[in-house]
């Protein structure tokens, strides 16, 4: 009996559809899965008529590969990923890889590539994005780790990835946790995404009183243009869903939102490498004050919340809340770009920022018309600084500029939080602006602390302190990196 291409240990919805999905391609696939139960379930079930097999027993599964052996983890991450890596070690040999698809945080990554390495083996850990349906039909695929590996796991990602214009969303990242730590940002994108969404949402349906079936009816239309994208067409479908008795579903789901890690993981590298990611930042904290919902309400009740009723013309209100949408958007992929830039720099990455781009074009949560624009800005300039120097950006934002402007107003206006909107448009005024009141900062800091500063009269790397009150001494206080 032939052995099989690759296997993959875990049965939940991801598991199962990109086993499904490998034997569709002609790959021969054997699986594994904690409870043989599941196993024999999904093998009598979805998996009936096709190339994929069952193992009672780890040994068997790993029995039954090919060599070099190929095991795709899609099992929870964190302790779990080491654990099934150490029931597996001992079955395997030099030569042989294992690859994680879950979203494992980039430095775990980093400590199994080099683990395996020492035991002559290969990690690979692959970022996969495109929840159920990608996973099915075709994902976008952040594979990074040992470099050496990539060869032999290369057919079987391709083969399984979305692809647009004949291009696999699936390209090698880089070494070590490059991978995951591209899909942790790409997480984090869409953590911003999803808030401007809201946040527009909110605009129409709670700011400017629209019915919902209008509401529903803007966002079909904006995903016909330039906000063309996967969350934006998912967007709409949910406006005009109804419940079983007909009424919206939308406004029966609790405005309580959850999260599972990675946009944190975001917001917390951005602060490790002093990276402004305010935007998705904002959108981090804005799950958290979602989930105190029973405070909120409480407050509600003592604080009011209400603002004022909207007075004005609403087509151009539709129209400011879309310019600032998109103007929006832009800020958010550019600060990602921002902090994968400086990953790079910090951990020896060499990325190709408009291959990541053209990963995230298809099968991915984030999926949208600008990525095309993103690509087309590194291979115009593949050492572009940052998205909003680029023209295609710069003239973008700045015919946004005011719509985006006359939106966050309105939402100030009508009480209407805007936490990712106003933030974005915060960061680009300050982004655009040679001098920013930092000066202050400092004398306060050199005033209370004597952490000196620079002068911009002396060159820099001069540092100075002075005796602000008379009563200090010359001894500055030493400066250090966060």
């Amino acid at each position: 009996m032939a052995k099989s291409d690759i296997g993959l240990i875990g049965l939940a919805v991801m598991g199962q559809n990109l086993a499904l999905n490998m034997s569709d391609r002609g790959f021969k696939v054997s699986v594994y899965n904690r409870t043989w139960e599941k196993t024999q379930a999904f093998l009598n079930g979805p998996a009936s008529n096709s190339l994929i097999s069952g193992s009672r027993e780890l040994v068997d599964l790993v029995a039954n590969l090919e060599r070099p052996r190929k095991v795709l983890l899609m099992v929870r991450a964190g302790k779990v990923v080491d654990q099934v890596i150490g029931q597996l070690l001992p079955l395997l040999e030099p030569g042989d890889i294992i690859l994680d698809g879950g979203n494992s945080r980039f430095t775990d990554t980093n400590r199994r590539v080099s683990v395996l390495a020492e035991k002559g083996m290969h990690f690979i850990g692959c970022g996969i994005s495109g929840g159920e349906e990608g996973a099915r039909h075709g994902p976008s695929i952040m594979p990074g780790g040992d470099k050496q590996a990539w060869p032999a796991v290369k057919t079987v990602l391709q083969a399984i990835a979305a692809r647009v214009d004949g291009v696999p969303c699936c390209q090698w990242v880089g070494e070590g946790g490059a991978g995951h730590y591209v899909k942790m940002v790409h997480n984090g994108i869409e953590y911003g995404d999803m808030q401007l969404i809201s946040e527009a949402y909110q605009l129409l349906r709670e700011g400017l009183g629209l019915p919902l079936d209008q509401v529903q009816a803007i966002f079909a239309l904006w995903d016909n243009g330039v906000l063309d994208s996967y969350l934006i067409e998912i967007t709409a479908n949910i406006l005009g869903f109804r419940d079983e008795d007909g009424e919206p579903l939308l406004d029966r789901i609790l405005d309580q939102a959850g999260q599972k890690g990675t946009g944190k993981w975001t917001g917390i590298s951005a602060l490790d490498l002093g990276i402004p990611l305010t935007l998705i930042g904002e959108a981090v904290f804005a799950r958290c004050l979602s989930a105190i919902k029973d405070e909120r309400e409480r407050a509600q009740a003592i604080l009011g919340g209400a603002g004022i009723s909207f007075q004005g013309d609403q087509a151009a209100a539709v129209r400011h809340i879309h310019d600032a949408l998109y103007a929006s958007k832009i800020i958010s992929y550019a600060q990602g770009y921002m902090l994968m830039r400086e990953a790079a720099k910090e951990y020896g990455w060499n990325l190709s920022y408009g291959d990541i781009a053209l990963m995230w074009r298809g099968g991915c949560i984030i999926r949208s018309r600008f990525l095309g624009n993103i690509k087309q800005a590194f291979d115009r300039n593949p050492a572009l600084e940052n998205l909003l120097l680029d023209d295609f950006f710069t003239t973008a934002v700045k015919s946004a500029e005011s719509g985006w402007r006359k939106a966050c107003m309105l939402g100030i206006e009508l009480a209407i939080p805007l936490p990712a909107m106003a933030s974005a448009l915060s960061f680009f005024d300050g982004y655009r602006r040679g001098r920013l009141p930092a000066n202050l900062l400092q004398a306060q800091r050199d005033y209370f602390g004597a952490h000196t500063y620079e002068r911009t009269d002396r060159p820099r790397g001069e540092f100075f302190h002075t005796d602000w009150t008379g009563e200090g001494g010359d001894a500055a206080s030493t400066r250090y990196d966060v």
